[in-house]
């Protein structure tokens, strides 16, 4: 009885062979380069994560970035510790936040650490040399109306350089945003151990 596995393989490769023609073909016409306004949303975990993936990214091709914290800023992350420790050069880190709402119970003082946090955002933005900006967690300060979503909007829109990335994470992004936005993530959620009992730990919470 004669193997079947070199007709297998010839297939498989004709297969293969055919898929690559076919995003060759896409990827001939992608030619084009731009700023990006990146939304991370959805109720399921890796928002932030996803967006220090990026921030990793510019750092190991040596462009210079940013990020802003609008809510974690009483967490000692690991994220913020890295690049603190040993890329301050490449990445300037702004934790503007007190802890989550909840944990502040001050209307007044969460509304005003978002405002600080966005006129920073902004004047990183605003700043050609860097490339890309974190903005973490904005979407539960816009969710609140600590922010005024249209200000924000409208920025994006007008002042911000025409090759500087903006990733904005947390969940409930406003419509608005999401309406301007190039690339929106929605995390969906699953499973979570924190709904078995299990506490955030370091390394995979912060």
């Amino acid at each position: 009885m004669s193997d079947p596995a070199p007709n297998e393989d010839a297939r498989h490769a004709a297969k293969m062979a055919k898929k690559k023609a076919a995003r060759d073909k896409i990827m001939a016409t992608k030619e084009g380069e731009k700023g990006l306004i990146i939304v991370h949303t959805g109720p399921g975990k890796g928002k932030s994560s996803s967006g220090f993936g990026m921030i990793l990214r510019c750092i190991a091709h040596e462009m210079p970035s940013a990020v802003v914290q609008f809510i974690k800023g009483a967490w000692q992350t690991g994220e913020r510790t890295l690049i603190e420790e040993n890329f301050p050069d490449l990445c300037q880190f702004y934790a503007m936040g007190e802890g989550f709402t909840w944990e502040t119970q001050d209307k007044a003082r969460d509304i005003a650490a978002a405002q600080k946090g966005w006129e920073k955002a902004k004047e990183l933005i605003r700043d050609p040399e860097i490339k890309m900006v974190l903005l973490d967690e904005i979407n539960i300060a816009l969710r609140y109306d600590y922010l005024d979503i249209a200000e924000v909007v409208d920025f994006l829109q007008t002042e911000k350089p025409p090759m500087t990335h903006v990733v904005l994470t947390g969940r409930n992004a406003k419509e608005e945003l999401i309406e301007i936005a190039d690339l929106v993530t929605e995390m969906t959620l699953i499973k979570h151990p924190f709904r078995s009992g299990v506490k955030g730990q370091k390394g995979v919470e912060f």
